[in-house]
């Protein structure tokens, strides 16, 4: 992480539902320019953090700064003029569809900008070319494939030109050649604008391709910070290599291998979760996990 002050910043964040902590003292700092990967299992915590990172609901405790503000204390006008600094990616591209390609992305613009239309078009055209799309401009949602869906929900996050850009799950329900293209664009377009980006995702390939720095959650702690080489090296260790590790290291390194043994089967196990399901008898036979794809 550079010296830069944080563009986000997270401190003591907690946040319950009921009688459930779903998040519990959350401390994280997101530098400009860089890209922050959010991981873990489901019903971690990662789409909580988001959803409170971009306004949606207020902790319970803590702090959430985005440019310097803590946005716990803004009233809905000023937290408007905030979202207008960041973009964001849904997982499900959450695109019009009674509207063409080109009408989404302008959206933004018209809603929230004095522009000629005009000058509006040359803007929409101008990102539609950035993700791959201009030539798809008059077509209509229910026309394109979910990766081009992808793209044009990103192209309209971009529309405002922000400072941070949020991404859902943005490899979800995506063929392995179009996720791959999914992130050399995420790549491209953060060296390429300059733009902080925040991604929540359990794919391990899509997050070792895009990260500078990986944030990994367990049942609403977040318990490691650190450079993606941090976890490359721990994702390659061989078992006999990983046997001295501390158990949340060794938990991480199952998280980010697939492996059907270690600390996290080991805690459903405890919890009975096994015998509730199938009742009593042998343990399932173990199966070798799957090597990732991209390097």
């Amino acid at each position: 992480m550079t010296d830069a002050e944080p563009i986000i910043r997270l401190r003591g964040v907690t946040k319950r539902f009921g009688d459930q902590t779903v998040l519990d003292g959350l401390n994280l700092d997101v530098a400009p320019g860089e890209t922050m990967v959010i991981m873990g299992g489901s019903g971690s915590g990662k789409s909580t953090t988001l959803r409170m990172m971009i306004g949606s609901f207020p902790p319970d405790e803590g702090s959430i700064e985005l440019f310097g503000r803590d946005i716990c204390s803004l009233g809905d006008e000023a937290m408007n003029e905030v979202r207008k600094r960041f973009g964001i990616l849904f997982q499900s591209g959450a695109l019009f569809q009674s509207m063409t390609i080109a009408e989404n992305v302008a959206l933004p613009l018209r809603e929230h900008t004095d522009l000629d239309p005009d000058i509006i078009e040359i803007q929409v055209m101008i990102k539609l070319e950035l993700v791959g799309l201009r030539e798809a401009a008059q077509k209509f949602p229910a026309e394109i494939s979910g990766g081009m869906k992808k793209r044009a929900g990103l192209a309209r996050a971009l529309a405002l030109d922000p400072r941070i850009l949020f991404y859902d799950e943005p490899s979800a329900g995506l063929d392995p050649v179009t996720s791959a293209q999914i992130d050399q664009l995420i790549v491209s377009l953060s060296r390429k604008l300059g733009v902080t980006s925040v991604v929540v995702t359990h794919e391990m390939d899509s997050a070792f391709t895009i990260a500078d720095r990986m944030a990994m959650l367990d049942r609403g702690r977040l318990i490691k910070v650190a450079p993606r080489e941090w976890y490359d090296t721990l994702r390659r260790m061989s078992a006999e290599e990983s046997e001295g590790l501390e158990e949340q290291d060794r938990l991480i390194r199952q998280f980010l291998r697939g492996d059907p043994d270690g600390p996290l089967t080991h805690r459903r196990e405890g919890s009975g979760y096994e015998t509730a399901l199938f009742g009593p008898g042998p343990p399932l036979a173990p199966v070798p996990s799957i090597e990732p794809t991209r390097r």
